[in-house]
């Protein structure tokens, strides 16, 4: 379930109402008459199935309360409730499969904004993958991969892409567009010290080694991106954030990127070129399946609701 908060205009408060009773999937509804401040109104709060929440809204913003009022969500952990049942049995389609569009829409898009957290967090985990490339390291460069922020800003695109949202779009290639060439900076900056005092030569990175495949690009490198652009904007859609974790360590944009400074430092072109290789397939990977999930998605919501106000 979700929390509905709505600060209705007055002379909307009464259609904004009749949206909630209507619909299946709403319960737990509350007025309270004039007790909005700013902007000035009364609060409507009810607790809507997840699989209702994309038409309540839809229903609410046509009526203009987004812009002249607001409308808040929030997660509902627990709710002891025979209404709130019925709502959830009631309700088009099933939970895990509903996608709330402005609730996706609002977290990419506050998860793609360049600010000093993305580029700290960007930068961290390339230095962490740049010194596992050093000491061959795997294990570091699995680190590296979970700290790694990127993939909101990825997912931020094919949300954009999907939704037709080029300001979603231009954030999200700005994020990636500045990040990833500052954090691949900061690994060749390491690696330059490191090779200025002495801890590390050309032959760190020669002959056989652990972390190979960070640069090791092929069509397998396509097959884990999508599949785990796939999972991810599964588990972003369905609230199943667990499964997050797991993309995190599939995929070696990072890991790429932190190569890309160690090799360049180095001299070892060869590898710059094939670990830019690595990363751009990773990231187009990423974005065209978590695109296409959003498109089968959206498309059989779509189908499920003339079903439901039939």
């Amino acid at each position: 379930m979700l929390h509905l908060r709505v600060l209705s205009p007055r002379d909307s408060t009464e259609r904004a109402l009749g949206v909630l009773r209507e619909h299946p999937g709403a319960t737990h509804l509350v007025l309270v008459r004039g007790a909005a401040v700013d902007p000035e109104g009364d609060v409507i709060e009810a607790d809507v199935a997840r699989e209702a929440a994309d038409e309540v809204l839809a229903a609410l913003c046509e009526l203009g309360i987004d812009r002249d009022g607001g409308i808040t969500l929030e997660q509902v952990d627990t709710s002891l409730s025979d209404a709130a049942d019925r709502a959830e049995r009631d309700a088009p389609g099933q939970a895990a499969d509903a996608v709330v569009w402005e609730e996706l829409v609002a977290r990419t898009g506050e998860e793609s904004r360049l600010n000093a957290t993305f580029l700290a967090f960007l930068t961290i985990s390339c230095l962490l993958a740049a010194a596992g490339v050093i000491t061959d390291s795997a294990v570091t460069i699995v680190g590296a991969m979970v700290v790694g922020p990127e993939f909101g800003p990825l997912a931020a695109l094919a949300v954009g892409l999907v939704r037709r949202r080029g300001d979603l779009v231009r954030r999200a290639a700005t994020a990636l567009g500045v990040g990833f060439p500052l954090a691949i900076a900061a690994a060749a900056a390491l690696t330059w010290v490191g090779n200025r005092v002495g801890l590390l030569d050309a032959r760190a990175i020669s002959g056989d080694h652990q972390v190979d495949f960070v640069y090791q690009v092929g069509p397998w490198s396509l097959v884990v991106a999508v599949l785990a652009g796939a999972a991810g904007m599964l588990s972003m859609t369905s609230a199943k954030s667990a499964a997050l974790v797991g993309v995190f360590i599939s995929v070696t944009t990072v890991p790429a990127a932190g190569y890309i400074g160690v090799a360049a430092v180095l001299g070892q072109w060869e590898k710059v070129l094939a670990s830019a290789g690595q990363l751009a397939v990773n990231l187009v990977g990423i974005v065209v399946a978590a695109a296409v999930v959003l498109l089968t998605r959206g498309r059989a919501a779509s189908r499920t609701r003339p079903l439901a106000r039939g």
